[in-house]
């Protein structure tokens, strides 16, 4: 069974399919049609909704794509859509700025700015422009135009934002808090279940007792098998509710330890004063709406070549801690990706989290990632970089990419090239032409071939500039008012 607060309704759910996303269940088993079905991928937000969890003693809420949600992963915590909002026939103060606004015309992606302001009003954050963008970067509207938009946004954000969605925040916390009693849960329909387990133990036994279930952490990319694809899934094991995956913490010794099960959203809060060149590269992952429910482990874990974490990691020489039943191992990042999306986990076996040595930390890390568009996309070519310098020269390079190779990967050749070297013209034309036979990536539809080695090449140029001191060029990570 899952039981969870939708509002304030309490419900408990036993008989249900596993692989049935929230967005359906608001549709078809609580005709709650105000969510709006556009892509089923995560890409437009007009399914957005709000889903609340407790964190240091009060409710958070994070926006979320209901189509990429399976509904088991609510267990525990409180939905709100925008059927909710409504108060004794008033209009929620975000949907009265939209409307003063003249923030909605044809109205389909209305009802995910909506949720999608709601969560930023209820954040009780810092909501100037950037904010706002940020927070809307997942939402698409195609006849409105942004700016009535943002107006709305910005006229909701310069008071606080007083409502009528929780009249009794105290209790509707110890309800919340009561969902969570340690009993088993999930969710079995015909031959389909599911599994959530409570503890990293009973994660790591059930994994090898059903080697053949299938992980889910945030769901944002396995959903697309099922909202695409239409693969069945008849077995699931979910890890939301495995608090020991989550955590991100600094050893004794310096080393940074990310949880495999963390959303990015919250990597992103805790690596910013240790990394501010990997928070930056996390702002431009998908949208908000993914960042808060995708997890780092499930990024490595998906093997894709253009995955945005691996180069990052990898250019930060990190390992992997993994757990098969009782047994544990290191693996080093490098190790990890054998083949186009195909990696070196066991059967049965789960990633616990990612490590990152402190001497890596020291080192000047630069990453860039190159799309088409800024939020919300996917990347031709990304490139990590990370070297020391010791009496002018390069030490401990590593060059990691991503969209080069059927793998993400390293450029080994071109760094024991740089490896004691000097950052000099004679030195970086020498590493151009060494880094165009590390690798041959492949044409696709995002960029080809050729594109896609000029980018790599450039991008080592960049990096170089970086290496002398030249700061005179722009960031597209910078923000201009």
């Amino acid at each position: 069974m899952i039981q969870f607060l939708y509002h304030q309704t309490l419900i408990r759910e036993s008989d249900l399919d596993p692989t049935l996303t929230v967005l359906g269940w608001l549709r078809r088993h609580r005709r709650q049609t105000g969510t709006k079905e556009g892509c089923a991928s995560g890409d437009c937000g007009a399914c957005t909704v709000a889903v609340g969890r407790i964190e240091d003693g009060k409710i958070r809420y994070d926006s979320a794509n209901s189509c990429l949600m399976l509904v088991s992963q609510l267990h525990g915590k409180q939905l709100i859509s925008v059927d909710n909002l409504r108060h004794g026939g008033a209009l929620h103060p975000v949907q009265q700025a939209l409307a003063d606004a003249h923030g909605s015309q044809c109205g389909f992606c209305t009802p995910g700015f909506v949720m999608s302001l709601f969560t930023l009003a209820k954040s009780g954050g810092v909501s100037d422009r950037h904010a706002i963008e940020q927070a809307l970067g997942g939402n698409l509207c195609r006849c409105t135009g942004y700016r009535p938009i943002v107006d709305a946004a910005l006229q909701i954000c310069a008071a606080p934002c007083v409502d009528s969605i929780d009249p009794h925040p105290a209790e509707t916390l110890a309800r919340l808090r009561a969902l969570h009693d340690g009993a088993p849960a999930g969710l079995r329909s015909g031959d389909r279940q599911l599994w959530i387990p409570h503890t990293l133990d009973q994660l790591a036994a059930l994994s090898e007792a059903h080697p053949e279930a299938r992980l889910i952490a945030g769901g944002t990319d396995l959903m697309l098998e099922v909202t695409q694809q239409y693969r069945d899934l008849p077995q699931l094991i979910m890890l939301g509710e495995v608090a020991e995956l989550k955590r991100c913490y600094q050893t004794d010794e310096g080393d940074l330890v990310l949880g495999a099960g963390a959303s990015l959203s919250a990597v992103e809060a805790f690596i910013t004063p240790h990394l501010p060149a990997f928070a930056a590269l996390l702002t431009r992952f998908a949208s908000r709406q993914v960042r808060n429910q995708s997890t780092l482990g499930g990024n490595l874990a998906n093997a894709s070549p253009i995955g945005d974490a691996a180069p990052l990691l990898l250019a930060l020489n990190a390992t992997l801690r993994l757990r098969q039943g009782v047994r544990e191992r290191r693996l080093a990042l490098a190790d990890f990706f054998l083949d186009y999306r195909r990696t070196a986990l066991l059967p049965g076996e789960v990633m616990v989290d990612i490590i990152l040595p402190a001497v890596t930390l020291s080192h000047s890390l630069a990453a860039w990632k190159v799309s088409k568009r800024r939020e919300d996309d996917i990347s031709a070519v990304m490139g990590a970089f990370s070297a020391r310098l010791e009496n002018g020269r390069l030490q401990a390079v590593r060059l990691a990419w991503g969209g080069m190779a059927a793998t993400p990967s390293r450029a080994l050749s071109t760094e024991r090239l740089l490896t004691g070297q000097l950052p000099d013209a004679p030195t970086l034309a020498a590493a151009a032409h060494t880094l165009s036979k590390d690798f041959q990536p492949l044409s696709d539809f995002r960029a080809s071939r050729a594109y896609r080695q000029q980018l790599a090449l450039s991008l080592l140029r960049r990096w170089f500039r970086q290496l002398r001191g030249e700061t005179d060029h722009v960031e597209i990570t910078d923000y201009v008012a």
